[in-house]
């Protein structure tokens, strides 16, 4: 199988391709005062209901840091990576900071009431999974991540990485079927055409996935930091956000890394406001409240549309029975080749032994052939006799003409 190309920089993580900057907090505090998705989306709006007490969301990424934003948010973790701290807590890698940016934008909880960087979820808590991008085999970490956000208690997974492949590994067949058995909701990050991805990769190819695409300041899908594709969910902010580093600094930072945690912290809100719901409904009450943009209906650049918080967690949604971003366990079953002694196929009944038929006794065919052994010797047979037949006519009409040659004599 070929080694999966990992980038998290493809995603732009720290931003400093695009052009990240410094941004300092001030008495009015810059750094809160641009967050302009938390009222663009309806995020702040959605706080009168619930600020996502109770759900836990996993960052799984290159670790999270332990900025001021961070403290008492990361409650549990673990390093799969081999060259981080065994909680999740050491950031690892070339671009180290991203699992930190990215954690903060879920569910950071600011430095004061109306200061630092807020998380769209600020009360929900985070398991911080560090990976290794760069080292090992990355297909068989997010496998075990997966798996181990669900065992430790993940309501919520975040991916904000891609693969660069439409297609995955079957390690991620059972791994995120096991998160889709439990009620666990995965996102991914769309990738940005800015740096390099100019497709959907894996994971945000899978069926079930909360795919997230980019869009700028305007809600125009974002030209260098979003790509496209069908399996897009929903749209957010993906330009000008601004993150928290692993040292309490803060950048300004573009891509689809940032738009899908400020959606995963929503998806944290809908299921603190709405504890009843699986996980097929808690997507769909985020896609069937986005707004809609592009062309009418779902597209390749936005999904069902731009995202709302407000209407996602409180609009009248009909409960559905299917997870409109498809299910993963039905194209495995249509697309994965089967052992015809695997589980999917049932044996079929024993062999039943019967007698021989006796055979039929024939008088006519113990002297000459009969009807009966003519049609089981075939039109082999029939030719050879037809053969003789024009030979020996051949020898007796000789025969006959040297008789009568030498009678008239």
């Amino acid at each position: 199988m070929r080694r999966a190309v990992w980038s998290t920089a493809a995603l732009v993580a720290v931003a400093l391709a695009l052009g990240a900057t410094p941004v300092a907090a001030s008495p009015t505090d810059a750094v809160r005062d641009s967050q302009y998705w938390l009222d663009d989306y309806g995020i702040r709006d959605a706080w009168a209901v619930t600020r996502g007490a109770g759900v836990t969301i996993a960052v799984i990424d290159t670790g999270v840091g332990s900025p001021p934003e961070l403290d008492g948010v990361v409650i549990g973790g673990t390093d799969l990576s081999g060259r981080g701290s065994a909680d999740g807590r050491t950031p690892v890698g070339s671009d180290s900071e991203h699992g930190t940016l990215v954690a903060s934008l879920a569910a950071g909880r600011g430095t004061g009431a109306d200061a630092g960087v807020i998380g769209s979820a600020p009360e929900a808590s985070v398991l911080a999974i560090s990976i290794g991008f760069d080292t090992g085999d990355s297909d068989a970490q997010i496998a075990d991540a997966v798996r181990w956000a669900v065992d430790n208690g993940a309501d919520v997974i975040n991916m904000s990485l891609t693969r660069n492949t439409l297609d995955w590994p079957t390690s991620w067949d059972e791994a995120f079927t096991y998160a889709a058995d439990h009620d666990v909701v995965v996102l991914a990050a769309a990738g940005n055409r800015g740096s390099g991805t100019t497709e959907v990769g894996a994971p945000a190819t899978m069926p079930g996935v909360l795919t997230v695409a980019g869009v700028d300041r305007d809600g125009a899908t974002s030209e260098r930091a979003s790509a496209q594709g069908v399996t897009i969910g929903v749209s957010a902010p993906s330009e000008s956000l601004v993150g928290v580093m692993p040292d309490g600094t803060h950048v300004r930072w573009n891509g689809t890394s940032g738009a899908t945690p400020i959606v995963a912290g929503v998806v944290a809100l809908v299921m603190a406001a709405h504890p009843e719901l699986d996980a097929a409904n808690v997507i769909n009450r985020v896609t069937a409240t986005a707004r809609d943009a592009g062309e009418t209906g779902a597209d390749v650049s936005y999904g069902f549309g731009l995202l709302d918080a407000a209407a996602a967690v409180s609009a009248e949604v009909p409960e559905v029975d299917a997870n409109p971003m498809g299910d993963l366990a039905e194209w495995i079953r249509v697309n994965r080749p089967h052992d015809a002694e695997g589980d999917m196929l049932e044996a079929g009944p024993a062999p039943v032994d019967e007698p021989s038929a006796r055979r039929t006794f024939d008088p006519i065919g113990v002297l000459v052939p009969s009807p009966m052994m003519l049609s089981q010797v075939g039109a082999p047979l029939l030719g050879l006799l037809l053969v003789v037949f024009v030979i020996g006519g051949t020898i007796t009409g000789a025969v006959l003409a040297v008789r009568e040659a030498s009678r008239r004599r």
